[in-house]
């Protein structure tokens, strides 16, 4: 076998271990998609390994969101947990940490997950208390909400930013006014109001009226005649239950996890240094497209490398997974007849993402170029190094078989952090209402924007109780 054929394969064969052997996430995916929450979240257990050690948080971000859409809340919360002391630990990060990763890709930093993300763990937390009707750590969720929104908030550069969590202040004050305290309910969902006002048209989620009918009725019950009087003014097309007694009532809160959350992918900026380098740039990508394929990447490192003159940038990219679900239809049927309530989007996790990408893009991108051309300009200096030592016979083959394996290995090993939290919903919709206790089949049908059906019509019998807030969890694919 001649030197550069040998190259070829030893770089091959190096190449065959980057990448996961399998798309965990597709086997995730398709068992949520066949109602298997328990499937899925076996499958993220068994990858736990997969994930690395650099991705423990996103480990249990996962394995906390399919647990709790198995209904398994306590074993949620726990994973969850683990993740959130992660996220903490983490705000200290090692120096040499950042070096190791300057000198391959991001991926080798620990992950700590988006703000939102961050939030979203004491989100899901809080609804697994609330599921379980353990209102006292339901509220202890509430108030690291608070807390970790407040940080967030002082931490933000800009106005038009990710500061504050619309759907995460609604949900404290929901919590709240559960277990009677109104003061702090009507605090939230004030501050809900002030978040879904100030996400504006990046957050692509209008302020729900059910938070507009909230805020009517609460500062009517605490005889905030000031405030009663704005938000009327602000709210005239508005209209709320005024003088029901809540402690004759049973509350039921629909919480409907819709689509999928986006997922990133690589995208690759391949810049040739030289007139035969753009050639094989233009045929390469001629040949075989934008592909992902880790064959395909595969072949652009030892071409790349043979080459020797082009520098390879990875950027991510979000690809979106948008919802097909417009709304939910929700009847409950019990002794005084039928309530009938539709779910309102509360929540869009898809824009989030996109505003976070967005704003951290620029640096992004000025950290990957950097980083290839040190990867190159350690090639070259290797390639040239290794000719030197190897004297005058030997110094084509020798910087031959270096330039191949050192150059294509700046190529291979450059790839973007596509990291993110995938079990995630695409949005999150809400709906609440009080009815007469007694015994309750609920109907809940995911209606497209189409008109039509997302899928058959879910059913569950509920034992509401006076004075009690139970909470209905559903998860809607497409």
């Amino acid at each position: 076998m001649s030197i550069p054929r040998l190259a070829t394969w030893v770089l091959l064969c190096t190449l065959a271990g980057c990448g996961p052997s399998v798309n965990r996430y597709a086997l995730i995916e398709n068992s949520l998609r066949g109602n298997d929450p328990l499937r899925a979240a076996a499958i993220v257990e068994q990858s736990e390994k997969e994930y690395g050690s650099t991705s423990r948080v996103l480990y249990g971000m996962d394995r906390g969101m399919t647990l709790h859409l198995a209904g398994q809340y306590q074993q949620s919360n726990a994973a969850l947990e683990e993740a959130e002391q992660e996220v903490e630990r983490l705000y200290t990060r090692r120096v040499r940490t950042e070096a190791a990763a300057f000198l391959t890709n991001d991926t080798s930093l620990p992950y700590e997950g988006d703000p939102y993300e961050q939030v979203m763990i004491n989100v899901i937390k809080a609804l697994n208390y609330a599921a379980m009707n353990n209102f006292t750590e339901a509220l202890v969720e509430a108030r690291r909400l608070d807390n970790r929104l407040n940080v967030i908030g002082d931490r933000a550069q800009g106005k038009d930013t990710y500061r504050d969590d619309g759907f995460a202040r609604y949900l404290s004050g929901i919590l709240y006014e559960a277990s009677g305290d109104l003061n702090n309910a009507f605090v939230a969902y004030r501050k809900a109001y002030e978040a879904y006002e100030a996400a504006g048209g990046w957050g692509k989620i209008a302020t729900p009226s059910q938070l507009k009918s909230d805020l009517l009725r609460v500062t009517d019950l605490l005889h905030l005649s000031t405030e009663l009087d704005e938000y009327r003014r602000r709210f005239p097309d508005t209209t709320w239950q005024s003088g029901t007694d809540p402690a004759q009532l049973a509350q039921v809160v629909v919480i409907s996890y819709n689509g999928l959350a986006p997922r990133k992918e690589d995208e690759f900026l391949d810049v040739p240094i030289s007139l035969d380098a753009l050639q094989l740039v233009l045929l390469n990508r001629g040949l075989g497209g934008q592909s992902n394929r880790r064959d395909q990447r595969a072949v652009d490192s030892v071409l790349y490398g043979l080459n020797g003159r082009v520098v390879r940038v990875a950027l991510p990219r979000l690809v979106r997974q948008k919802t097909l679900v417009a709304y939910d239809h929700v009847q409950l049927v019990g002794p005084s007849g039928t309530t009938s309530l539709t779910t309102e989007p509360a929540y869009n996790v898809t824009a989030l993402a996109e505003k976070s990408l967005a704003e951290r893009m620029p640096a992004i991108t000025t950290k990957a170029i950097a980083r290839a051309a040190v990867k190159f300009a350690a090639a070259e200096a290797a390639t040239r190094g290794a000719q030197s030592a190897a004297g005058k016979d030997n110094a084509a083959w020798v910087g031959l078989l270096v330039g191949l394996v050192a150059k294509g290995l700046a190529v291979a090993s450059e790839a973007a952090d596509t990291r993110s939290w995938r079990t995630l919903p695409d949005e999150i919709h809400l709906a609440r209402t009080w009815v007469h206790p007694g015994e309750y089949e609920v109907r809940v049908k995911p209606v497209t924007r189409q008109g039509g059906i997302a899928r058959p019509e879910s059913n569950h019998r509920l034992t509401l109780r006076a004075g009690e807030t139970t909470f209905l969890i559903e998860r809607v694919l497409p």
